[in-house]
């Protein structure tokens, strides 16, 4: 194989029972911190759940808004985005070193991915927070985004992120989770949406035009009904597409 992509999961929010089941499809995994979903105790099993099956731990800092799974905009300055995203990534970071391992990325969650995205003073904030907390951490946004350009423009390694399961807008953003057709539920549509951003760099948005990106990871949802069905049938799809899984490099 001479292609190979990072394929990432938002694990350590719901079900751990299905988080386990997960791991072998994925390569890299982001975990919730306490904020939006988890706890301290799913966090230290999620991060022994990776180090167990060799998936790449990451963090996943989002708004403190566990009512609204982190998906609710708060308009937050750019001081706390700092001080909330510093501290979720120090959280972390200390439950992975206690079990031997190494804190690989961070990519936000939710409304402060999203706004990340476009913001850039939130971008900066955020980048900010993941190069005082350990410049060699890898920074994970949108493909495409002001979050990938402030990452770069720190110094750090950054992951553009495409997404096997959601649609997109004609400017290359996420379909909001409001509009009708923002989760693809088909599985076939799904994974020719992956294979097309892997191999070509160019996906149909939710208008037909095509949206070019060039990804270093792309991100299943671990927390839909049919999550490890779409999972294996998309790890299957890539080996027999000839693409490889593995972490991306930093």
């Amino acid at each position: 194989m001479n292609l190979s992509i990072d394929i990432n999961a938002d694990l350590g929010e719901l079900d751990a029972d299905l988080d386990a089941a997960m791991m072998p499809f994925i390569s890299s995994a982001n975990i919730a911190c306490g904020f939006h979903a988890g706890s301290p105790i799913r966090m230290r099993e999620t991060v022994l759940l990776c180090l167990k099956f060799g998936v790449a731990i990451g963090a996943h800092p989002s708004y403190f808004d566990r009512r609204d799974f982190g998906r609710r905009e708060l308009g937050l300055d750019a001081e706390t985005i700092y001080s909330l995203t510093l501290y979720q990534i120090g959280a972390l970071n200390a439950m992975v070193a206690a079990e031997g391992g190494r804190l690989r990325h961070v990519k936000p969650h939710g409304a402060l991915y999203n706004r990340a995205a476009v913001d850039a003073e939130a971008a900066h904030a955020v980048a900010s927070a993941v190069r005082d907390a350990d410049a060699g951490l890898v920074l994970v946004g949108l493909a495409g985004s002001a979050l990938i350009d402030a990452g770069k423009a720190l110094g750090l390694t950054t992951w553009a992120e495409g997404f096997a399961d959601r649609r997109y807008t004609d400017n290359g953003l996420l379909l909001p989770r409001s509009h009708a057709a923002a989760l693809i539920t088909d599985t076939d549509e799904a994974i020719a949406q992956t294979l097309a951003m892997v191999r070509d760099g160019v996906i149909p948005s939710v208008n037909g035009q095509p949206v070019r990106m060039t990804v270093d990871t792309v991100c299943l949802h671990g927390d839909g009904k049919h999550a490890l069905a779409f999972a294996a049938a998309l790890h299957a799809a890539l080996h027999a597409a000839g693409i490889g899984i593995a972490p991306g490099l930093s």
